[in-house]
């Protein structure tokens, strides 16, 4: 077995909030310094939130996420607002100056109704102007590809227990991938198996949903360095503002 507990802690160690590893740390980092009141969505074990904490940022954080292994993880520190939630849940009125979907999160709201109300519902979070921020993977890379066990990798925890993990893509429907993500012991002994459901929407596509929920696209980069989206982006970054 692989606990709740140990698989938040798995993957804190996997993705550390890292400036000098990811760019998007860095990307991220600089609107939340510069936001005096900060939501972020699918927050996770709160490691950018906590980051900008430790450099002295001294407005309201609020953290919001369903998985309470995460957010057990994420209340280590208490100057921080911590929710459980998904994004539709959000119950704040004109509250923040940004709202923030880190590690592609916003690949989680799969269905059309999902994406709806979750955009009505940061809109509604946001001040007049507020920005919203997120990061998916471009669908012309078609990154599940690269999903499958020949691409396990070997992995210690916090405690030094060694581990295998690998993904198996079970299904592409439509814009829609649906694959589970295998955490083992090193001799294959399978300890855990989740399953998740992302979907790829491509510029048109999150230009539709943006607009018509009441949000103007400020900017669009096709990677953590403020890239143009060329035909080899892998990713789509986006800035949208509330209107």
């Amino acid at each position: 077995m692989f606990s709740d507990a140990e698989a938040a802690a798995l993957y804190d160690v996997m993705n550390p909030w890292a400036p000098a590893r990811y760019p998007e740390v860095v990307f991220c980092t600089e609107l939340v310094m510069a936001a005096g009141v900060v939501l972020d969505l699918g927050c996770g074990t709160g490691s950018m939130l906590h980051y900008a904490r430790d450099l002295g940022h001294t407005g309201r954080l609020v953290g919001l996420d369903p998985d309470q292994g995460m957010l057990d993880r994420a209340r280590r520190r208490a100057d921080i607002e911590w929710v459980s939630g998904v994004a539709a849940d959000a119950a704040w009125d004109r509250e923040f100056d940004l709202a923030t979907m880190t590690s592609n999160a916003f690949q989680c709201l799969v269905t059309d109704d999902e994406l709806w109300a979750s955009l009505i519902a940061i809109r509604t979070s946001l001040r007049d102007g507020g920005q919203f921020v997120f990061g998916t993977r471009h669908p012309q890379a078609r990154a599940w590809e690269s999903w499958n066990p020949s691409n396990a990798f070997d992995i210690e925890d916090a405690t030094g227990r060694k581990l295998r993990m690998w993904h198996e893509v079970e299904s592409v429907v439509g814009d829609v991938v649906t694959f589970t993500e295998t955490t083992a012991e090193r001799d294959d002994t399978v300890l855990r198996v989740d399953r998740t459901s992302l979907r790829f929407l491509d510029v048109p596509a999150l230009a539709t949903f943006l607009t018509e929920a009441g949000f103007t696209i400020e900017d669009q980069y096709g990677d953590w360095h403020r890239g143009p989206i060329t035909e080899t982006s892998r990713e789509i970054i986006t800035i949208a503002r509330r209107i």
